[in-house]
């Protein structure tokens, strides 16, 4: 049977298990769109294509599903940049589609062409950096080899964003149907087999240790059933772990094994025990990256032996030498080692005291004068204090702005932390909450500063129109505050292009038709938690911060 290729375009989006696309049209994707009108694919219409792209990265997120967007040539496609390589960045699996201009008039000037032709923007060159594949379609007769690549990138061991840009004129192309039924059944790739000598070998190293610690990564949260093999791990060893920023959650951190975050913006609780007492890390699906490291700080991870477990292998031994390095993924690896741990006769070790740890922390902090956050955030501690007790049942947070829930909120077994780690970009963490919402029914909260709201704040209107549920968490210090605290700690105070004026919220808020509290006492926090509808409502959060108001860390930028 003959069909367009826009319709074969759709069917094999839902062959991928597509529900949800967000996007835009133009003139050049419409045929797919026409098509997308029958089928079962929910379409979201944004409000601006990067949106579209934060949306299919924060399903997928979430998920573990494909995500997908689609738009337009030119404006629509360049538009998407910034969210797709938020995407390769945290190597989500993502399709796009995006048109282009019909084939016989590249080279000639048309208008949005992106061919590259005759001095036309080269769309295959922007998006050559940011993407697993990309393909400018301009012909049929190798489409079946073009799917085959664009699937098999979606569900390869490190996934990441798949672009497809097929001219107006191939979307109205005739092709045999039977296209798709010449493409393999996708599925994961085969697991790695851990064989018994490495597992010996890492249980040997454990034994030997007199004060292991674990540093568990976003490996332990992509991975099916790390979460739970784990806390056994964990609990059963008595070894207390440590997570990376976007690792966070990897352990239910009221655990009394818990350490809290490794990181520059963090406590410093991982880093003393790292340093002080720890003598073998176990490093989990965690990379050692600027943050993690402390700027690779000297002394984090040594004299300390290491394990490191990863299931990508360029991640091994990519900064430091590891003593046993192992690709596997997080929940084999530690099914596996669990099953031996009896066997090879593993014994627990002292339980450690990590409170008393943290509290003589704390108190050097105080003597110190290295107290990450003063009394002026003292508003913003008893909000996350709050938000942590209300909800029995998990919860979702999309954070752009990183440092407060990462010290100030305990992630619990059931909610999910989504922090902005991928480009770090402004602007995320809205439409990357909506995404994540239209594949996770639970509460869902968007954390960020008032410059980034200003770049993003029109998705609320994408919330609206599709009824998604969304609570938004904004401080408002009218400054960039990070760039503010930059050009404070190492600039002399000379501050340029920081400060700005904020609009009226409130009447911001009522124009969207949302909820609107405005915080700046005890009383207001206790009124919110009373008054707001978090899990049908959209509400937006003002909680007001000093503008003079700095974290107490360098990020030595």
């Amino acid at each position: 049977m003959q069909i367009q290729v826009s319709q074969l375009i759709v069917k094999f989006l839902q062959q991928l298990g597509v529900d949800t696309i967000f996007g835009m049209p133009g003139a050049h994707i419409l045929p797919v769109y026409d098509d997308l009108y029958d089928s079962s694919i929910q379409t979201v219409l944004v409000k601006h294509e990067q949106g579209a792209a934060f949306m299919a990265g924060g399903y997928a997120r979430v998920s573990g599903r494909i995500g997908a967007c689609i738009t337009t040539a030119g404006p629509g496609a360049s538009n998407l940049i910034t969210g797709i390589a938020n995407a390769y960045a945290d190597k989500l699996p993502m399709i796009v589609i995006t048109g282009e201009a019909p084939t016989h008039i590249f080279g000639r000037g048309g208008l949005q062409e992106s061919s590259g032709e005759g001095g036309s923007i080269d769309q295959t060159a922007l998006f050559s950096g940011v993407t697993r594949y990309h393909k400018l379609i301009e012909r049929t007769d190798y489409l079946t080899n073009v799917l085959n690549q664009a699937a098999r990138q979606l569900v390869s061991d490190v996934p990441g964003p798949v672009v497809l840009s097929i001219p107006v004129n191939v979307q109205k192309e005739l092709v045999d149907a039977a296209i798709l039924e010449k493409l393999p059944t996708l599925k994961p790739p085969p697991k790695l087999q851990i064989s018994p000598q490495l597992l010996e070998q890492c249980a040997e190293m454990i034994r030997q240790a007199q004060r292991p610690v674990i540093l568990a990564g976003y490996g332990c949260l992509q991975s099916a059933q790390a979460r739970a093999e784990l806390r056994r791990f964990s609990d059963h060893l008595n070894i207390p772990v440590a997570t990376s920023l976007k690792g966070k959650g990897a352990i239910d951190e009221r655990s009394e094994l818990a350490l809290g975050s490794l990181g520059v913006t963090s406590s410093g609780h991982a880093m003393h025990y790292f340093m002080e007492e720890a003598d073998l890390i176990i490093l989990l699906g965690a990379g050692f990256n600027e943050r993690t490291s402390y700027v690779w700080k000297q002394g984090v991870l040594n004299p300390s032996k290491i394990i490191q477990v990863d299931r990508n292998v360029a991640q091994l031994e990519k900064v430091f030498k590891a003593d046993l390095a192992i690709q596997s993924d997080l929940g084999d690896f530690l099914k596996s080692i669990n099953a031996c741990c009896v066997p090879q006769g593993l014994e627990p070790k002292p339980r450690p005291d990590i409170a008393a740890f943290k509290r003589r922390i704390d108190q050097q902090n105080i003597a110190h004068n290295t107290v990450i956050f003063g009394e002026k955030f003292a508003l913003v501690k008893t909000l996350f204090a709050r938000l942590e007790q209300h909800f029995d049942e998990g919860i979702v947070l999309v954070d752009d702005n990183i440092i407060f829930a990462q010290n100030l909120y305990r992630v619990k077994a059931d909610d999910l932390f989504v922090p902005n780690t991928g480009v770090s970009s402004l602007g995320h963490a809205i439409p990357a909450a909506i995404g994540a919402r239209f594949a996770l029914k639970k509460p869902m909260f968007a954390i960020l500063g008032d410059g980034g709201f200003q770049m993003c704040c029109m998705e609320i209107m994408t919330a609206v129109n599709y009824q998604i549920p969304l609570t938004i968490i904004m401080f408002n210090n009218q400054t960039l505050g990070l760039i503010r605290k930059n050009q404070h700690q190492q600039y002399q105070q000379r501050f340029l292009d920081c400060d700005f004026q904020n609009p009226d919220y409130a009447l911001l808020a009522q124009s969207f038709g949302i909820n609107h509290f405005k915080i700046t006492s005890d009383a207001d926090c206790q009124r919110v938690f009373e008054l707001a509808d978090f899990h049908q409502g959209i509400n937006l959060i003002e909680l007001m911060v000093d503008q003079d108001a700095y974290p107490n860390y360098s990020s030595r930028r």
